[in-house]
């Protein structure tokens, strides 16, 4: 099993749910998080103010799938979240070693 995590844009997070629920992934944690990249944050004028806004607003999705789906997911999220500029996001994969679901207490692939 592997964990997908994706930083991308606010305004993407539907279109990557809708496609990620239509693919068949149905299990997906959402945080609203806060960071900076390469781009280091941007400026804004407020009333005639600029103001440095250093941590720039993002969403942040958490997926476990099996190993062989991964591909699809990474895929999905690719497409639906690109928009060519600076600022789009990373997504981060890593393995998981086990799954528990708390409910019923079973494990491995069944829990997802």
């Amino acid at each position: 099993m592997k964990k997908i995590e994706a930083i991308i844009r606010p305004y993407k997070l539907d279109d990557v749910h809708n496609a990620l629920l239509e693919a068949g992934f149905y299990g997906l944690t959402v945080t609203e998080v806060r960071g900076y990249g390469r781009q280091k944050g941007h400026k804004e004028i407020y009333r005639g103010a600029e103001y440095n806004i250093e941590f720039v607003p993002k969403i942040k999705i958490e997926l476990v799938c099996e190993t062989s789906k991964v591909e699809q997911a990474i895929s999905i999220i690719l497409k639906e979240a690109k928009t060519g500029a600076v600022g789009d996001g990373k997504i981060f994969i890593s393995s998981i070693d086990e799954v528990i679901r708390i409910r019923t207490e079973e494990s491995g692939k069944s829990a997802l």
